[in-house]
């Protein structure tokens, strides 16, 4: 019997504070038509599947004529938005946590790349917290 070869997901976590309540980094996370606003690198959002696929379509920055559905789930009680890409498989998953101190939230992102995609793994890195420092300081404006 042949050996099974093991999976490796790329992935990789990250977070960042804002001052903001979890509330007004809500509004912004779990709000697709917001995501041009903060992540880096999406240029539009239309609030519809594509051609019957996800949630809604995101295009990015300098390609507007590729469309990149997009399922979306969130849960408010656990304060959790989680993307998938349907077209690279990339999974973006943010939960808040109210600090003990003050107002502020912490923002968490865990990512998740198929194997395929490894080589996308820094700069994902790079965009993801570009994106995650936007995030807070847009929610805390």
């Amino acid at each position: 019997m042949p050996p099974t070869r093991e999976l490796h997901v790329p992935q990789f976590d990250d977070a960042a504070i804002s001052a903001a309540p979890v509330e007004e980094v809500w509004k912004l996370l779990y709000d697709p038509a917001r995501f041009p606003e903060w992540w880096r690198g999406i240029g539009t959002v239309e609030p519809r599947a594509h051609e019957g696929r996800g949630d809604f379509t995101m295009f990015t920055d300098g390609y507007p004529d590729f469309p990149m559905p997009q399922e979306l789930r969130s849960d408010l009680s656990g304060r959790s938005v989680t993307v998938s890409c349907l077209v690279s498989d990339l999974v973006f998953a943010y939960r808040l946590t109210p600090l003990t101190e003050g107002d502020g939230t912490e923002i968490a992102v865990h990512v998740e790349l198929p194997e395929e995609e490894a080589h996308r793994l820094e700069t994902q890195r790079g965009v993801v917290r570009d994106s995650l420092e936007a995030l807070a300081a847009l929610a805390a404006a």
